[in-house]
């Protein structure tokens, strides 16, 4: 169920205590009946009910009595000895692009409203297996297009530190739900920075991980989609570690997905203390002047590289040392030949055009002239890149970039249309930070950098790692976190108060 906006006056929000801990704490919590699932399934319904009003994080809602009744369910299988996971009792609410038997899977578009999967993906499969309790979705785009949370059937998600602002995408909804406390962790998507850029505006932790570390299934291309992919979202390093660990590994349905998954990527306490110890990360900053960033969200990011440093690490000023430019013409062929029959897929519904974002409509329209020859073109652009990348990693461990562009912005903007002056070309040029990870298929890691100078608005730093070396960028950004405690213990007000809504 989605809760009405509640009209009452803005209000503190106490959070309960068992909503305090971080996720593995809590596991084991529940496995050791420190605490009960039904306990936490209260204090979680209880919790959304006051913020989620504000904030609309979490749409499609079950019924609260069947959220019960499942949490009853799991205390009684502890009861009998069985524990099924990690995540045994957690309340959980996969992406609004993800497909989940029994919840409905709309991309947030008026035309799936309703819309029902016959089977769970792979990452709804493992949260199941590993004991979630699945009581809703989180928000997203309309179609995950653009990095801004909102659509016309839920509507906009507003940040979880100020919901004037814009929350990010497309997986806005979830780091929202994390930021809040309304979900222990959360799984979320990655095509071009959608787990980077909110987790970076909502001051937790996202990773997208290495290219077919984490399978996607079901979908309807195995071979060439690639581009996106379906990461964690946590409060810490450790937690988000731990939802890698359920969601990585081999599935045969995905054909790429990788098979050398360790047993679980969460770091230990010497590969913590020794990860920044004479590691190497690149500053790319604004590649030169080709990124506009708006003023302090570069110094907010050096402050932040200063951790490593203290830990141990070099850091240094480089340069991409590829065109950049042409960079972008080969990503705006793969992005439209990828999204393009995405968004045909429901254009034979009724009355579609009318009820499909003009910019979801430009990426289907633009992918109609799309050649082979065209896509093959930027294809040999985008090797050429994976090759030049490898060969900066010969010099570096990880290399550095803002999360985003642009400070979070107001919820009525669609998207930025100038930084600094210059004019942003298309409604996703303003996050073209996030597409060198993606394009070469790395592991990136989106950290809390800090605040803005007013304290208002949170930014994140970009760590992108080594061709699968996920366990290693973890690691670092586990060193990273040991240095910034005082900045992390930071968080979001608890208040209760209608969130404004688009017109």
């Amino acid at each position: 169920m989605n809760c009405p906006p509640d009209p009452a006056a803005p209000a503190s929000v106490a959070l309960p205590d068992i909503l305090a801990t971080d996720a593995l704490t809590l596991s084991r919590r529940i496995r050791s009946r420190e605490v009960s699932c039904l306990e936490l399934m209260q204090a979680t319904l209880a919790h959304l009910d006051s913020l989620n009003p504000r904030f609309n994080a979490v749409v499609s809602r079950i019924d609260p009595e069947r959220a019960l009744r499942q949490a009853r369910d799991k205390d009684q299988l502890l009861d009998q000895g069985h524990w099924q996971g990690w995540m045994h009792g957690f309340p959980q609410a996969p992406k609004d692009l993800t497909a989940t038997a029994g919840l409905p899977t709309t991309f947030g578009s008026p035309a799936l409203a309703g819309n029902m999967t016959a089977h769970d993906s792979v990452v709804v499969e493992r949260l199941r297996r590993d004991g979630a309790i699945l009581i809703g979705k989180t928000n997203t785009p309309e179609f995950g297009l653009g990095s801004h949370t909102y659509n016309p059937l839920f509507g906009p998600t507003g940040n979880a530190w100020d919901p004037s602002l814009s929350a990010g995408g497309s997986s806005g909804g979830a780091a929202v739900a994390l930021a809040q406390r309304l979900l222990p962790v959360a799984d979320g998507s990655d095509f071009m920075g959608s787990l980077r850029n909110p987790a970076g505006w909502n001051h937790v932790f996202g990773l997208r991980p290495s290219q077919g570390r984490v399978p996607a299934w079901p979908k309807p291309e195995l071979w060439v989609a690639q581009l996106g992919t379906d990461g964690p979202m946590a409060r810490n390093v450790r937690d988000l570690a731990a939802l890698l660990s359920t969601q990585a590994g081999h599935d045969p349905r995905a054909p790429l997905s990788l098979s050398d998954a360790p047993r679980s990527f969460v770091p230990d306490g010497r590969a913590v203390a020794t990860a920044a110890q004479g590691a190497r990360i690149g500053w790319l900053g604004n590649l030169g002047g080709h990124l506009e960033l708006e003023p302090g969200i570069a110094d907010v990011c050096q402050s932040a590289l200063a951790r490593f440093t203290e830990a141990g690490a070099r850091v240094e000023d480089t340069a991409l040392g590829f065109s950049a430019a042409q960079l972008w013409d080969a990503w705006l062929v793969w992005r439209r030949a990828l999204v393009a029959p995405s968004v045909a897929a429901v254009m034979h519904l009724p009355d579609a055009r009318r009820h499909i974002k003009p910019e979801a409509l430009w990426e289907h329209d633009r992918g109609q002239g799309l050649g082979f020859m065209d896509f093959q073109r930027a294809s040999q652009v985008r090797s050429v890149f994976y090759q030049h990348m490898c060969t900066l990693f010969e010099r570096y461990d990880a290399l550095a970039l803002p999360v985003a562009q642009v400070w979070p912005f107001p919820l009525e903007t669609t998207w930025p249309r100038q930084i600094n002056g210059r004019a942003m070309d298309t409604y996703h040029r303003w996050m073209e930070t996030t597409l060198y990870a993606t394009f070469a298929g790395l592991p990136a890691i989106s950290m809390p950098a800090g605040l803005d100078a007013s304290g208002r608005w949170p930014m994140g730093l970009q760590l992108i790692g080594k061709p699968q070396g996920d366990a290693e960028l973890i690691a670092l950004a586990s060193a990273y976190e040991a240095r910034a405690s005082a900045l992390l213990v930071r968080r979001p007000a608890l208040r209760a108060q209608p969130a404004p809504r688009l017109p």
